[in-house]
């Protein structure tokens, strides 16, 4: 059975050294030598010094693969085993069923309510008991939720990146949480988003402090791990220093060739790059190396672990939700995006669960010499006529004229378009828009995409009717530009360097500056995280004091924590350097 599907490549245990210095798609922060082993022989060697295991873990790994190899190796050592899969206490899928629902939005192909169930109501706990014969050399509880049982042994945590496992579920490889059977893809992807993804992350943040072995379980046959210990430790250097997660891309309709032509260690063989996942917590990874052995645990642990140092003064409105967005939104040589607006701040709290809404900016990392960006109305719009042309083109499928009703604005490199909640929007083809944006990814109300299907040749879903709950029509007409166009302004400048304000909107609880320099330019994080990447230049140093020196190049995303304090930003190319520098406004905090 296929496990996998995917046009992206399995990421290789080993890490190759780049042939030349330029954007790395399995960025890494290195630990101890010795720190990462490889394999389920190496595992069970490990694990043969416990009597007791509980193997727990993420939905989506593969824990046939997991029990299997592990009683064979451990039968071939002469241990004798006894195992109880967690699975068997779990209640019916019609009970499962019963408790969910409320919270998948019935028929919606996108949105639902994020959950407040826990991964114990998931569980008959009459049913529940230890039937693990104590005569064998070794007692086994595995499958997501071991934990549940309160056995007292070694916990072994197996994590899963959420990429690989959203491939294992187009393959139907895998199920949601206590069922049995795979659902429609977009349903299934619902359901982990609201589901259990909120269930698992808050029972994943309650064990980490107490996980034993930490294993990586994406590559099939061949998993990856390390002591809790130095995952732990490592994560805690990380906070203190430096950090750049795994990005990983996706096609799309609109997608363009702008990465794909750029991004060396891409697949080629591939139509389009739509977009690029630089910094989603939700969705990224971080990579751990050791002797060139790469082992890769969820973003969200250094979060769970962390997130005072990461987050400084932040920490006290978001918790262990990282508040800033990165991301990749190619359309050269490729669509325009799907007219769209994103939902208010009360909105999103009400109908969705998430704590605080999805306001964006596309800054222009490159443009094409005709691109432009649709923002805001035209003056004098009629919401009721724009709505009525919106349902009619979806029931006829005839082509809407949408510069009728949305102002088209020219776009250059370096431009920042500001789009706080209720704007209409969307980016179009010949732009490399850098999205900086509140964390939030999936709200998107789409009202119009241009008559296209998606790339399986389904209807795209619309959203007219929440969109039209959201818009804001008051902006339109000069206020556009005037408003949501940042105007950038020097505030501070040296011999060779100047810190410049890309002013955000008021409705931004983040703010933007970009720092070009021709040798150096020392920055204070002012108790506040710092999402940055090189918007212009071939690539910089970063020096942070007690740690070592970490080289960035074009077009990747970076943070330096709050914990930090100060840092130095070195050019190590030949022309000036451009950083972007993202943070949350104090004000915000």
């Amino acid at each position: 059975m296929m496990k996998r599907k995917t046009s992206q490549f399995l990421i290789p245990v080993e890490k190759k050294e780049q042939i030349d210095s330029s954007y790395s798609i399995y960025p890494s922060f290195s630990i101890e030598s010795g720190a990462i082993n490889e394999g389920y022989t190496t595992l069970a060697m490990e694990l043969a010094k416990s009597d007791t295991l509980v193997l727990d873990g993420y939905v989506g790994v593969d824990w046939n693969e997991v029990i299997t190899s592990l009683n064979a190796a451990f039968q071939k050592m002469g241990l004798s085993t006894s195992i109880q899969n967690i699975d068997g206490f779990l209640k019916s899928e019609g009970e499962l069923k019963s408790m969910v629902d409320p919270f998948l939005g019935g028929d919606d192909p996108i949105f639902g309510f994020r959950t407040n169930l826990e991964l114990s109501d998931y569980f008959d706990k009459t049913r529940m008991s230890n039937v693990l014969d104590d005569k064998v050399d070794i007692k086994i509880v595995y499958g997501t939720g071991a934990s549940e049982m309160d056995l007292d042994g070694k916990l072994v945590y197996f994590d899963l990146p959420k990429n690989e496992l959203q491939y294992r579920m187009r393959a139907n490889a895998i199920t949601n949480l206590g069922f049995g059977s795979p659902k429609d893809h977009k349903q299934m992807y619902k359901h982990f988003y609201f589901v259990d993804w909120p269930i698992l992350n808050k029972e994943k943040k309650k064990l980490l402090p107490n996980i034993s072995i930490i294993v990586d379980q994406q590559r099939p046959g061949h998993p990856v791990w390390m002591s809790g210990k130095k995952l732990r430790d490592g994560l805690k250097r990380m906070s203190q220093s430096h950090f750049r997660v795994r990005p990983w891309f996706e096609p799309g309709v609109w997608g363009g060739q702008w990465m794909k032509d750029r991004f060396k260690e891409l697949n080629p063989d591939v139509p389009n790059y739509a977009w690029s996942f630089e910094m989603i917590v939700p969705e990224n990874g971080l990579l751990f190396e050791s002797d060139g052995a790469l082992l890769e645990v969820s973003f969200d642990m250094l979060m769970f672990q962390e997130s005072e140092n990461v987050l400084g003064k932040a920490a006290h409105r978001f918790g262990d939700e990282f508040p800033i967005r990165f991301d990749f939104l190619d359309t050269f040589q490729g669509g325009n995006l799907s007219v769209q607006c994103h939902p208010k701040p009360e909105y999103i709290k009400k109908e969705f669960g998430e704590n605080f809404t999805q306001d964006e900016t596309y800054y222009i990392l490159d443009a094409g010499e005709d691109a432009e960006v649709y923002l805001g109305f035209q003056e004098g719009i009629d919401p009721n006529g724009f709505k009525r042309a919106l349902e009619h083109s979806y029931t006829s499928k005839e082509e809407l004229d949408v510069e009728k009703y949305v102002q088209k604005l020219p776009a250059h490199k370096h431009d920042l378009f500001l789009i706080p909640h209720g704007t209409i929007h969307c980016s179009g083809i010949n732009n490399m828009v850098l999205e900086i944006s509140a964390t939030p990814y999936i709200f998107t109300f789409k009202m119009y995409d241009w008559q296209r299907m998606d790339l399986e040749g389904n209807p795209r879903p619309m959203n007219i009717d929440k969109a039209f709950e959201n818009l804001n029509f008051d902006r339109q007409g000069p206020k556009v530009s005037d408003t949501l166009v940042a105007k950038p302004k020097t505030e501070v400048s040296g011999d060779d360097w100047e810190k410049i304000h890309l002013p955000t909107h008021k409705d931004h609880f983040y703010d933007i500056y970009r720092y070009e320099f021709d040798s150096k330019v020392a920055i204070g994080t002012n108790g506040q995280c710092h999402v940055l990447m090189l918007v212009e230049g071939e690539s910089i140093e970063l020096e942070v004091e007690g740690c070592e020196a970490q080289t960035f190049h074009f077009a990747e995303t970076f943070a330096v924590p709050a914990s930090a304090e100060n840092y130095s930003l070195v050019n190590k190319g030949k022309t000036k350097a451009k950083v972007i520098v993202s943070f949350v406004k104090d004000e915000a905090c």
